[in-house]
């Protein structure tokens, strides 16, 4: 009846369907939304103190970063580590069969819904961390194990506390406690798809409006946009680095803004074309190209080597999981290492629990938590084994072959240092390039596509709302790549920060998501 009534007050009005009152155009771009002025403007402000005071920012950052890990980094463990163990027991009870979204069957395909969520959430960090961090973990030994003369174990323990970054813990604070509360709050009470709502059942009404709900969604994407802003600095980076190596091409701003001008495209134009099409797509054929290059590998590289460190790294991370989440030993070691990336996961978390509940209508809690938290991980540490894993049985056979290349923290380095040892090593590089700059952009898409949901309030954007927020985070990004080294690092330790109110946020997922959970269970006869 509400389209017909449109349809009779004007043929090309927008109007509100819950109001039936006309939508301006300063609405539809979201001008009127205090959440985009807060968080733009932040974002905006980042920029100019980099762009006239880079050491006065560096500085700043520095203190705030120190600050953060400090006070913050034994709750984000603890949160991180109830977050996994408290949606495993929601697994495995009988809130496992609860079915979100409203539907009886998902929306997507598995292999498209789990595509998306594989892209999107591993990125192109995925790439070269999964080079660079197992033999970084090799030549300094992590405090939790110590140095050790026998070199298949040191080689083992690396895997291991690699995948403990990258495994369980990291993918379950992304998205499956936090997407629980979206999904019921938004599909079944019909509140709007803002991170705002995860502290609803805590703050009521307040939590919704007014500028306490616009601080709330501005933090979560000032966190998100800056865990996106640097990956595509990064690749804008890497990429400039390895076209150097293979093709003698200038290893300067001008490659690097031609790289990130090209994602920031890519990723626009697979944004406007939504989730139906230009996500799918990329995703769907990122994944084939993955498991291909993971094939090759398997055939051509150390593959008893790989096999056996899967086996023995998973049986060692799970030996020792508790003792490595909750290490508090050496603080420094932890700053740069283990809370640096929860605080980076946790910048990710609100937003993404709006994507994957975007995405993930019709499946039920078992299938949510099950494939996010156990699925994916392990999926991701076998991953990490295919790359780093090979990069480690190249080290130990050639002492300094892959810790030589990484020296100095290069992570294209060592990535492009284990792609040299397979036969076709240009061929396979390239590949290497182009999975990597289709991760990035499924992450700069899916993430451009959230943000855009969330200033809007709308789940189907318009483009310009899309094509600003897409372009706006490219703009960024090659504008702290233009001051060097010094802008990047200062977003990348500024992630972090984020990090501080956006765990606040997620906190109330922890008693709400089993709460919902028990109470759909009963609703649903379970």
């Amino acid at each position: 009846m509400s389209d017909l009534t449109n349809s009779i007050k004007s043929p090309s009005a927008t109007y509100n369907p819950e109001t039936q009152e006309p939508v301006s155009t300063s609405d539809k771009l979201g001008l009127n939304n205090p959440v985009l002025w807060y968080s733009g403007g932040f974002i905006a402000l980042f920029v100019v103190l980099a762009l006239f005071d880079g050491e006065v920012l560096s500085h700043l950052v520095n203190v705030g970063f120190a600050w953060s890990v400090k006070v913050f980094g034994p709750f984000w463990q603890i949160l991180l580590l109830l977050t996994f163990l408290i949606g495993l027991a929601l697994v495995i009870g009988r809130t496992g069969r609860v079915v979100l979204g409203g539907i009886d069957s998902p929306e997507l395909p598995n292999f498209r819904w789990m595509a998306i969520l594989f892209c999107t959430l591993l990125a192109g960090g995925g790439v070269f961390w999964a080079a660079a961090e197992p033999i970084a973990h090799f030549v300094s030994a992590p405090p939790i194990y110590g140095a050790t003369d026998d070199v298949q174990q040191r080689a083992i323990n690396a895997l291991s506390q690699a995948f403990m970054h990258w495994g369980f813990l990291a993918w379950a604070i992304v998205g499956s406690l936090t997407t629980i509360v979206v999904m019921h709050l938004h599909y079944d009470k019909g509140l709007p798809l803002k991170p705002r709502i995860l502290l609803y059942p805590v703050l009521g009404e307040r939590a919704l409006k007014g500028h306490l709900g616009a601080l709330i969604d501005a933090c979560c994407i000032i966190a998100v946009a800056a865990g996106t802003i640097g990956p595509i600095g990064f690749l804008g980076l890497q990429i400039s680095y390895a076209l150097n190596l293979l093709f003698a091409v200038p290893d300067g701003f001008t490659t690097q803004m031609i790289i990130v001008l090209f994602a920031i495209v890519l990723y626009t134009l697979s944004a406007l074309s939504g989730l139906d099409k230009g996500m799918q797509m990329l995703s769907r054929y990122n994944v084939i190209l993955a498991a291909a290059l993971m094939l090759y590998i398997l055939v051509f590289g150390p593959t008893n080597f790989i096999f056996n460190g899967y086996i023995q790294g998973v049986g060692t991370m799970i030996d020792n999981f508790i003792p490595m989440a909750t290490y508090r030993g050496d603080e420094a070691w932890l700053s740069g290492w283990t809370v640096f990336f929860w605080g980076w996961f946790l910048g990710y978390g609100p937003m993404m629990a709006i994507f994957i509940a975007r995405i993930s209508r019709g499946r039920s809690i078992r299938e949510l938590i099950g494939t996010i938290s156990v699925i994916a991980p392990l999926a991701t540490c076998f991953w990490f084994t295919i790359i780093g894993g090979s990069g480690l049985a190249f080290e130990i056979a050639n002492p300094g072959s892959i810790s030589g290349a990484f020296e100095g923290f290069n992570l294209p380095g060592a990535l492009f240092a284990i792609t040299q040892q397979f036969p076709l090593p240009t061929l396979i590089s390239i590949l290497f390039i182009v999975l990597t700059t289709v991760f990035i952009i499924t992450t700069g898409d899916s993430m451009t596509y959230t943000i855009s949901v969330v200033v809007s309030g709308d789940t189907e954007p318009n483009a310009f709302i899309r094509t600003f927020w897409g372009v706006m985070m490219g703009v960024t990004a090659l504008i702290l790549i233009s001051l060097g080294s010094g802008g990047i690092s200062a977003l990348q330790s500024f992630i972090v920060i984020t990090a501080v109110p956006v765990s606040f946020i997620l906190l109330p997922s922890l008693w709400n998501a089993p709460q919902i959970a028990m109470k759909m269970a009963k609703q649903q006869g379970y």
